[in-house]
């Protein structure tokens, strides 16, 4: 009879992160552990707040289905010699239960790691155990197998955790499953809101867990306590007169900071509104997890905020410290923004050299330099307008020196904000104060790009000046550092290719290594560990791999092997136009596609053999070979621009073509044939079909 399993860890709060990445691995631990143990089951659900970590499994069986399956041991070779068992046969055979005499010697096919042979076979037959008796064991182990970022011991125990445990309950149905974590016995016992519901109470039976903690203040569903958080903050939020601060960081915090989510409403003096509003929301969620209030339809804040809390059984009192907190931290935002207007802008340029990028590349004011330079090039390169790159100059200028404010000083997360603030207030332009702040884009895998031209081009050669910077000094990432964030910053200059030149010829146009060579001579006064072709090499394999991820997001995962195996990756752009339509081949079922994955892996042979050559029709007598060389010659025509989506459509219909002929050739004639003098020239137009096909993708890679 199937049955509910419950599995509770009591424990001390848990931080927030604690919590989730508990509850992202638990669901997998369940079910590898009931696997093992044989036992189906159900739905497995994570459930937890800080104080507790729960697993219910619906629809356990409670026993196991009897073994009986047939187990390959070792090599006949090493199982018998001279006929008489070895010690690895009688090994084998008390591993499976089975008597020496009932095991036997079958041929065997290869299979994963086992080479063909020979092999002993045995039958393992077990009768299935009660439920009971295996869970035990196992949910112990369970809790010890849980993530945690930092662990903790306690006591005198061995036993590791992500805080101290304090109370443990095991149910399968309504029975106690006996088990022992931590020093911590099983039982049946568990504890509602700290404040709210404190007394300790037994519960019945594992289906009535989630209910039974509800009615003691406890919302244990991650879901529903997220869900009823945010209702009663729009709630909040909307009797203040506005709408919260949408942050789905912010969100995914409180969540996991309460049992049962309160909101208090908090309060501040409208002097501090005259603050940027980036500054008002950095104090407000970077210390206090607070949410802010915005006016309805406008980008400017209320002088309210919104905190989820545990508990508010004195709302006034709470309300009140939390507005003394935040009353003294906007103080001193408004003191850090104030002194920072007093200093000029040429002045915090030239403090940069006081922050040292690194030992070997210099300063952040020599990095500037070198952005000015480099952004300068950018734009040239694409033939902006006299505005356009006289802005960009400024930006490339302007971009790190709030890195000097004191504001950024106490908030990092800050720069590029308040350079965009104090810029304006020195009477940048806007596009150059917008630049100063958007050059940091994308931040994260999946934020938006710089969209501007000033932006983007800015972003772009600071990504690129720390890229050939680090690898051309030997600090290109390994499997367990990247100390410089290489791999983001390169992610970031294909993705602003790729947008940028999505809707831009100019962007699209231009290559991957011509832009690391222009940053590399900007390093000519340092010594440097890489070449100039060394370090582009390094830079074009490096951005490679990172390409392949992207166009496999886009894409497939074999569609991105495909693409980037035949090369050609140095304008981005042109590589998704290819993986896109390929894709799209894929999609709709081609049939013809099979046929060119034979065909590739046949002219892949050829080309390995023969240099490529496009003979002309003259050069040979059959049809076949005529009407090779007219197909050939369509597709080094079609294959020679594939800038655009639709120009690799095209091209793909010329390899279809190809494709279908050369399939038909290969069934009928021998292409190699030694008694031909015309064979050479035929393998060496084969070999230039191939390197055509190849432009497009390597069709034997797909799937």
């Amino acid at each position: 009879m199937a049955k509910s399993l419950l599995l509770e860890i009591g424990t001390e709060e848990l931080p927030s992160s604690f919590v989730d990445a508990a509850l992202a691995a638990l669901p997998e631990l369940a079910r590898a552990k009931l696997a093992g143990l044989r036992l189906s089951h159900g739905a497995v659900h994570a459930l937890g707040t800080p104080r507790r970590l729960s697993l219910l499994v619906e629809g356990v069986s409670d026993r196991q289905p009897d073994l009986d399956e047939e187990v390959t041991g070792p090599p006949e070779t090493a199982a018998f010699k001279d006929g008489k068992p070895t010690k690895a046969a009688e090994a084998f055979a008390t591993k499976i239960g089975a008597k020496l005499e009932e095991l036997s010697v079958e041929d065997k096919p290869a299979s994963g790691r086992q080479k063909a042979g020979r092999y002993v076979v045995g039958r393992r037959r077990e009768a299935g155990r009660d439920a009971r008796e295996l869970l035990g064991k196992a949910l112990a182990e369970l809790c010890g197998e849980i993530p945690f970022r930092k662990s903790m011991r306690w006591g005198a125990g061995d036993a590791t955790f992500g805080r101290p445990v304090q109370w443990l309950v095991a149910l399968f149905g309504a029975d106690v499953v006996d088990t022992t974590f931590a020093g911590v016995r099983s039982g049946r016992q568990t504890r509602g809101h700290r404040f709210l519901a404190p007394a300790p109470f037994d519960l019945a039976a594992a289906d009535g867990y989630v209910d039974a903690l509800r009615e003691r203040k406890v919302l244990v569903d991650r879901q529903e306590r997220e869900r009823v958080m945010m209702e009663r903050v729009v709630a909040a939020a909307t009797a203040a007169g506005g709408v919260h601060d949408p942050d789905p960081q912010l969100v995914s915090e409180n969540a996991s900071l309460v049992e049962e989510p309160a909101v208090v409403t908090g309060s501040f003096e409208t002097q501090f509104l005259e603050l940027p509003a980036s500054v008002i929301r950095a104090v407000a969620r970077g210390h206090q997890k607070y949410f802010c209030v915005e006016q309805q339809g406008k980008d400017a804040l209320l002088p309210r905020y919104l905190a989820v809390v545990n508990t508010a059984n004195d709302p006034a009192r709470i309300a009140k410290g939390m507005d003394r907190v935040m009353r003294a931290r906007l103080a001193d935002a408004r003191f850090f923004f104030e002194e920072d207007k007093r200093a000029s802008i040429e002045g915090r340029v030239d403090k940069l050299s006081g922050i040292v990028f690194h030992n070997r590349l210099g300063t952040v004011r020599e990095k500037v330099t070198r952005l000015e330079r480099l952004a300068g090039l950018i734009a040239d390169a694409l033939a902006v307008g006299e505005g356009t790159r006289h802005d960009t100059l400024r930006a490339a200028h302007l971009c790190k020196f709030d890195l000097v404010a004191l504001m950024v000083g106490e908030f990092p997360e800050l720069q590029g904000e308040m350079g965009r603030a104090y810029a304006l207030f020195g009477g940048e332009p806007p596009r150059v104060a917008d630049a100063i702040r958007d050059h940091y884009r994308p931040i994260g895998a999946d934020g938006p790009v710089a969209e501007d031209d000033v932006a983007a081009i800015v972003a772009l050669a600071d990504r690129l000046d720390s890229l050939v910077g680090c690898f051309a000094v030997g600090l290109s990432p390994t499997g367990a550092a990247d100390p410089f964030a290489l791999r983001r910053a390169c992610i970031a200059v294909l993705r602003t290719l790729l947008e940028r030149g999505a809707a831009n010829d100019k962007w699209a146009a231009l290559r991957l290594g011509d832009l690391f060579t222009l940053a590399y001579d900007g390093f000519e006064d340092k010594k440097r560990d890489l070449d100039r072709g060394e370090c582009t090499k390094k830079l074009l394999e490096f951005s490679d791999e990172r390409l392949r991820g992207l166009l496999a997001s886009a894409t497939s995962s074999a569609v991105a092997d495909a693409v980037c195996t035949s090369g050609r990756l140095e304008h981005p752009v042109w590589a998704m136009a290819r993986a896109r339509a390929v894709a799209s081949a894929v999609t709709l079922g081609k049939d013809w596609l099979a046929q060119a994955r034979t065909v590739a892996k046949r002219l892949g042979g050829i080309s390995k053999e023969k240099s490529p050559v496009l003979h002309p029709q003259s050069a040979f007598e059959k049809p076949d070979d005529a009407a090779i060389v007219e197909l050939v010659t369509r597709v080094d025509e079609a294959t020679r621009d594939l800038s655009t989506e639709s120009a690799v459509t095209a091209a793909l219909a010329q390899a279809e073509g190809l494709a279908k002929r050369l399939d038909d050739v290969f069934e009928r004639t021998l292409v190699n044939d030694p008694d031909d003098a015309r064979t050479p020239q035929r393998l060496e137009l084969l070999s230039y079909g191939a390197s055509c096909m190849l432009r497009i993708c390597d069709f034997s890679r797909l799937v």
